[in-house]
């Protein structure tokens, strides 16, 4: 297969009524993504030279997420069946002559080794017209069934509701899923009727039209997950279930130690390095990058992170995006980091927000410590040097600097900037009252006992 000799049309016009969402079926998302984009990052394995996506209702929620992938949308306006949706494809395929496969939008895993392998198949010595994805799943169902011999010749195709009781003992299912050059799809789609139980125009109907012509179709099996479709909420926590197991598994082979692994949950992008321990409870939102030798305490959730080797997270811990932890560093319980850099060594082990800072190599940051970086209108940095110490409870009004090696004493508000190896303490006077505090409990509770006894 030569790049740009492939079309990928993906069909995404159904109305997913069983989601009972204002969000489009195929943008609910699996590990952080939208289905679609999972399948359509796989397509981008083939290169394809044109990507059509066929919707329907709420085409412009579609329309919006496939814009910067360069994908071509084409509107289905009537539900006329998956044969129609595929013909809706052929203007913005016109002129193309190489190998077209077709995928489902709520139909997300498929990966591109299959679909290569499909297109392999579609070019074997017996140059079959159509070449068919097969499952096996546990229970077949109402999928429509697959009639094929050994070498995957297939003498017919039916859907399950104009199938026979001998046709639906069958176990080979249709994943929908088809591989047919271009020069045959179009032409093939425009000869299929509607005569069926449900009045549609069935796509798999090309595989006996092609076997009228005297060309025969072939189907190649992949496994029931792969092909598993999304058409409500359970699926979709199902598949997302399936998707996590899978990950989890492959985290552990590529050297990452999990404790408790059913509770730990990846995003579609996350990174890990080896020798990395991860304890129950963690949650990895998208864009997480973890190296070597880091380990992430349980409870801990992490967006839009970057982890150096060996350093040290939570436990209940958030890094927010643009959260950056160097080597050696530390980040620990009830600590949340948005928007900022924690140099080499340095660490924050309690209570404390840092959003919109620069925290400098071998700095101590105190429990309670906060970056005030926002006035309500705009956001500000802070800037922290070297081997500088921050004191309990204090707060660090941006844009404010504390230079290298300088100490701000706890419960200090710092409005200025702090010079190199200074002392700040902005505190109040301390003022005692001796027995003030006696006489204000005597004198309430008189005033109490007088309002008692009105």
């Amino acid at each position: 297969m030569e790049p740009n000799t492939v079309a990928a049309i993906v069909l995404a016009a159904g109305q997913g009524t069983r989601m009972k969402s204002d969000l489009h079926k195929v943008l609910h998302p699996i590990a952080g993504r939208p289905m679609l984009l999972h399948l359509l990052d796989s397509v981008a394995g083939l290169s394809p030279a044109h990507t059509a996506v066929v919707v329907g209702a709420r085409r412009e929620q579609v329309a919006a997420a496939v814009a910067p992938l360069g994908a071509t949308i084409v509107a289905q306006e009537e539900q006329l069946g998956t044969g129609h949706a595929v013909l809706q494809a052929a203007p913005a395929l016109a002129g193309f002559a190489g190998d077209v496969i077709v995928l489902y939008g709520d139909v997300p895993l498929v990966s591109a080794e299959t679909m290569r392998r499909m297109l392999d198949r579609l070019h074997g010595d017996d140059a079959p017209a159509v070449v068919v994805l097969g499952f096996r799943p546990a229970d077949p169902g109402a999928y429509g069934r697959v009639i094929a011999d050994d070498a995957g010749r297939i003498a017919r195709m039916v859907e399950y509701k104009d199938a026979s009781e001998a046709e639906r003992a069958v176990t080979l299912c249709n994943s929908g899923l088809m591989a047919v050059r271009a020069a045959d799809l179009f032409g093939l789609l425009a000869r299929v009727g509607n005569d069926n139980a449900a009045r549609e125009y069935y796509l798999p109907d090309i595989v006996m039209l092609a076997a009228a012509d005297g060309r025969g179709s072939a189907v190649i099996e992949t496994g029931a997950l792969e092909v598993a479709g999304v058409n409500s909420r359970a699926e979709l926590a199902a598949l997302e279930g399936e998707w996590q197991r899978a990950r989890r598994a492959r985290a552990m082979t590529e050297g990452a130690t999990l404790i408790a692994p059913d509770t730990v949950w990846f995003a579609h992008d996350t990174v890990i390095g080896r020798d990395v321990t991860i304890e129950p409870n963690v949650v990895f939102g998208p864009g997480v990058t973890i190296a070597d030798h880091v380990t992430i305490h349980a409870f801990s959730h992490l967006e839009g992170a970057t982890v150096a080797s060996h350093a040290d997270v939570g436990p209940y811990a958030r890094l927010r995006p643009g959260a950056v932890l160097k080597e050696k560093s530390r980040v620990g319980n009830f600590v949340e980091v948005k928007n900022a850099v924690l140099g080499e060594g340095a660490k924050a082990n309690h209570l404390t927000y840092l959003g919109d800072a620069t925290v400098g190599a071998g700095s101590n940051i105190g429990a309670g410590t906060i970056t005030c970086n926002y006035d309500g209108f705009f956001k500000y940095r802070t800037e922290i040097g070297e081997g500088a110490f921050i004191g309990s409870n204090s707060a660090l009004v941006a844009p404010v600097k504390v230079g290298a090696g300088a100490i701000v004493a706890a419960g200090s508000v710092v409005t200025r900037d702090v010079e190199a190896d200074a002392l700040t303490l902005v505190r109040a006077e301390r003022t005692d009252r001796p027995g003030w505090a006696a006489r204000f409990r005597a004198q309430r509770k008189a005033a109490k006992a007088a309002k008692t006894a009105k």
